[in-house]
């Protein structure tokens, strides 16, 4: 096998940089979903209406400008690993979320018509099994 620089394989090869990322799981997916949340905590986040009441049609096409959705939708390296649009299903298909799961973190009925990122940056993080801070309160209580 011959070694050969990346420059020498660009002539030969369509080399994508961000083809790594293609590789990403779905924990790393989410977690990069909630670390793009967590830049801005303070961001008001548009939610979507009545996602539990639209037929799954409907649900799937939803969408709201400045959603939790959105944040992940406008960040290169998801868009690199397969997030194809800021709707609902795009979303649910991406993440590998049930309708519950999407449900709570973007619904109106749980934080009204907007949201700021870092509540919905802790939504996401319940997907690893927990954020940060329950998981340290966890470990005092297992030491103390």
């Amino acid at each position: 096998m011959k070694h050969q620089t990346l420059e020498e394989l660009q002539s030969i090869a369509d080399i994508n940089p961000m083809a790594p990322a293609l590789l990403m799981t779905r924990e790393q997916r989410v977690e990069r979903w909630a670390e793009l949340l967590e830049m801005n905590p303070s961001r008001c986040l548009t939610a979507l209406t009545g996602t539990e009441h639209l037929n799954s049609r409907l649900r799937d096409e939803a969408r709201a400008t400045g959603s939790p959705i959105t944040v992940a939708f406008d960040d290169s390296l998801l868009r690199a690993s397969g997030l194809k649009s800021d709707t609902y299903g795009e979303a649910k298909r991406f993440f590998e979320l049930s309708d519950w799961q999407l449900h709570d973190i973007v619904c109106s009925c749980h934080a009204g018509a907007t949201m700021r990122a870092d509540w919905a940056a802790g939504r996401v993080r319940r997907l690893l099994g927990g954020s940060k801070v329950l998981a340290w309160l966890r470990s005092l209580m297992a030491h103390g």
